[in-house]
């Protein structure tokens, strides 16, 4: 990264003795004699790090600290005055200044602060490409797919994404819930505050809201110190709230609390704590229905659906399907440090046909094992499970042959490679493993 500081000063003997100064040290300098011209150049060049006089003709120069930090918030901003004042010092500070020194003080203390800030830039400017590529990796883009069920679902979801509003994610297991909900977090102006997400169903009713509110020191047995709740965890941003069905019934009547008022109380408390916290929740229940029974609370569903959001299943959008493998194959052959691998026409036409009842997560998992099992850079329909073959031949089929070079294939998994005891457990002599293994090139 090239250093570049911008000097603003209207006396032209202390401009260009900075100017020679940083220059030496390795720096790029560019100058200005006014704040507005100094502006025009912080939005048009790339500049690190600014240096201004506080006494400028047209603008004080603590006032330009908040100017230029608005324009360009990673840019640092040194005050220099020849008459140094408490109150300057300290509301040059509050605007966003990095320092405030007095001219005659500074040939010592300007190169060292000019390194010092340099160093703030480049962490700050790191920390945004870290944000941007975590947005980036939660980002509706990164959903894959073009079917129309799916593409709906995104742009809906994208228009709710910059309110405030509470969002029920609806669909069976393995279609995506929380990537929709990081996804419409990223998309909102809660971004770059924390995503918390919890699955209801991993926890008993009474471990489930001390997780969710959090308890002071001694609610309970075992309760050595305050603990923070994940409400609290997720203040500002937004909580994801998964299998949202499976929580208690008593616990439902505390949520709907923090969903009417944004407020709750810890376990053990006995005043009110606030938060300022999106929900969006989740479910591969019918809620509406279990609402009706009595078995959801009613008010806590209403609350919550606000805007539902269907996800459809994988088998309602089959043109995805092969778009969706080709990424988890292309995710997982360079995990294991391989080339470019490549799906056969059968091994395709097995995945399209496939029920696919666990989803996106069933076909993630059927590909990484693929990735393992392969010996090429070729997928081919022999590394797919046996449920995906029509061993009657009613649709084409897989040969008596290829099953047979999978079973054995996975019974060597099995025994690590050894073949004696591959034979006994497959029933035949080690003779005529050697033959087979030949045979199907499996040596």
């Amino acid at each position: 990264m090239e250093k570049t500081v911008l000097i603003i000063d209207d006396e032209p003997k202390i401009l260009g003795l900075l100017s020679r100064i940083i220059e030496l040290e390795g720096f790029k300098v560019l100058q200005a004699n006014t704040g507005k011209t100094g502006l025009k150049i912080v939005k048009s060049r790339e500049v690190h790090v600014v240096i201004s006089d506080v006494k400028l003709p047209d603008i004080n120069g603590v006032e330009l600290v908040l100017a230029i930090k608005k324009l360009k918030p990673f840019i640092e901003v040194i005050n220099l005055t020849a008459f140094g004042t408490i109150s300057d010092g300290v509301q040059a500070m509050r605007n966003g200044a990095f320092d405030y020194i007095v001219k005659g003080d500074d040939n010592d203390k300007i190169i060292p602060l000019l390194h010092k800030a340099i160093d703030k830039v480049k962490l700050q400017i790191r920390v945004y490409e870290l944000e941007r590529q975590v947005g980036k990796k939660h980002s509706f883009d990164e959903i894959i797919g073009s079917s129309p069920s799916i593409t709906n679902a995104i742009d809906m979801a994208k228009k709710v994404a910059n309110s405030d509003a509470t969002v029920l994610l609806l669909g069976e297991t393995g279609t995506g819930k929380e990537v929709f909900a990081q996804a419409i977090h990223h998309e909102s102006p809660r971004k770059l505050k924390p995503f918390v997400a919890l699955n209801c169903s991993g926890f008993n009713p009474e471990l489930l809201e001390s997780e969710l509110f959090g308890y002071k020191e001694g609610a309970f047995t075992g309760a050595a110190r305050d603990k923070k709740g994940l409400l609290e965890e997720a203040n500002e941003g937004t909580l994801f709230l998964d299998e949202i069905g499976e929580m208690n019934i008593d616990l439902q009547a505390k949520l709907l609390r923090v969903l009417e008022n944004q407020s709750f109380i810890k376990i053990g408390d006995t005043k009110t704590s606030k938060v300022d916290v999106r929900i969006i929740a989740a479910t591969n229940r019918g809620l509406k229905e279990e609402a009706e029974k009595g078995t959801f609370r009613s008010d806590l569903y209403y609350r919550l659906s606000v805007f539902s959001l269907e996800l459809p299943s994988l088998g309602q959008r089959r043109a995805d399907i092969v778009p969706i493998a080709k990424h988890f194959l292309n995710l997982f052959a360079a995990k294991v440090n391989r080339a470019e691998m490549v799906m056969d026409k059968e091994f395709i036409t097995l995945l399209t046909n496939h029920a696919w009842k666990g989803n996106i997560r069933e076909l993630k998992n059927i590909i990484e094992r693929v990735v393992i099992l392969a010996d090429g850079n070729l997928i081919t329909a022999d590394l797919l499970p046996f449920e995906f073959h029509d061993l009657d031949g009613a649709n084409g089929g897989l040969s008596m042959a290829a099953v047979e070079r999978q079973h054995i294939k996975k019974i060597l998994m099995h025994t690590g490679g050894n073949k004696t005891e591959a034979s006994r457990v497959l029933g035949i002599g080690l003779t005529t493993l050697y033959r087979k293994l030949e045979e199907y090139g499996l040596n």
